[in-house]
């Protein structure tokens, strides 16, 4: 096994098929075939499930996937280390945003580390939660803000704060103005379209109709936030929001119905800064996580991020967890 079969193996798994691999390689198929052939006898284990829709890893390949992504990432920061000097901010560093925190934190981010370490390129992610969470997990991202407050297996967390739930639409409603509140017992069987039953917010909106004894009537699954968001516009049916969407609400308000907070009882959701724990911190991404937190602290502060409560941030608990596997 050698660094280029690695590097050959996760151009596979991203790509997700030989032939895009190949291209992006520049190497001949059946050569490229040839090497993860090889690489499977090394190991004596299958390491792909090939169809004609392309190729997936089996679990020994995840294993090794997960393990050569890290590795390509060292050897990347060795040649950092060298190039610019250990304990330089430079290089590249993977974050992820759902869209309601790019919408937040993306522009500011960049134009953070832009003017203090222009030497970081930053990779920003804009995609679900879910798959942000994958991407964590596979090694693809350094560092992601999730909808979470508990860390899993190889990822760490640091809560950043809890966002209000707000319902948004016009059905049966009326009409209200921004900060408005809605008691849950006014949702009680209205048309609704939410993400998906796996996803954290409608967990927590399942669960509190539930303890309220009320109909939660979901009309639709659909996990696009704008297209929830033009369904509710059209009067259609309502949805679920965090406090934090009113910053796209913003950008143009005369077309948008009252975002109205959720009472009687209250419902809030975590959002944490969340990275894999089995590498030891690079200087750039300490720089990106100290970033990060002191932007979301201005926003709060500065009330650009509203309805949102700040939890106590460790400052030092990103470099502390790192190297350490839970």
């Amino acid at each position: 096994m050698d660094i280029r079969q690695l590097r050959y193996f996760v151009s596979i798994i991203e790509c997700g098929s030989l032939s895009k691999a190949a291209d992006v390689l520049y190497i001949a198929q059946p050569s490229l075939s040839a090497q993860i052939k090889e690489l499977e006898l090394e190991l004596k284990t299958q390491l792909l499930f090939r169809s004609s829709q392309g190729v997936r890893p089996t679990e020994a390949g995840k294993t090794l996937y997960r393990h050569a992504r890290a590795v390509l990432r060292q050897m990347e920061r060795i040649g950092q280390e060298i190039k610019h000097g250990a304990g330089s901010e430079a290089g590249k560093v993977a974050v992820g945003f759902p869209t309601t925190m790019a919408v937040a934190l993306a522009v500011p981010l960049f134009c953070r580390i832009r003017a203090k370490y222009p030497g970081i390129h930053l990779h920003i992610r804009e995609a679900s939660t879910g798959y942000l969470a994958e991407m964590l997990a596979n090694g693809r991202l350094d560092m992601a803000v999730l909808f979470r407050h508990m860390p899993t297996r190889g990822v760490a967390v640091q809560p950043l704060f809890d966002e209000d739930l707000c319902v948004y639409g016009k059905l049966a409603l009326g009409k209200g103005t921004p900060g408005d509140v809605c008691p849950l017992r006014m949702l009680d069987g209205v048309p609704m379209v939410l993400p998906a039953s796996f996803q954290a917010l409608r967990l927590a909106v399942e669960r509190s109709f539930s303890r309220a004894g009320l109909e939660l009537n979901v009309v639709a699954d659909v996990d696009s936030l704008r297209t929830r968001m033009s369904i509710a516009q059209e009067g259609a049916a309502c949805t679920i929001l965090a406090a934090s969407n009113s910053l796209i609400l913003k950008r143009e308000p005369s077309r948008h119905p009252a975002l109205r907070r959720l009472i009687e009882p209250e419902i809030s959701r975590p959002v944490s800064l969340c990275w894999p724990n089995s590498l030891p911190p690079s200087s750039e991404s300490r720089a990106v996580y100290r970033t990060v937190v002191e932007l979301v602290r201005e926003l709060v502060r500065d009330k650009v991020l509203t309805g949102v409560h700040l939890r106590t941030i460790n400052e030092n608990e990103y470099e502390l967890s790192q190297g350490a596997r839970i």
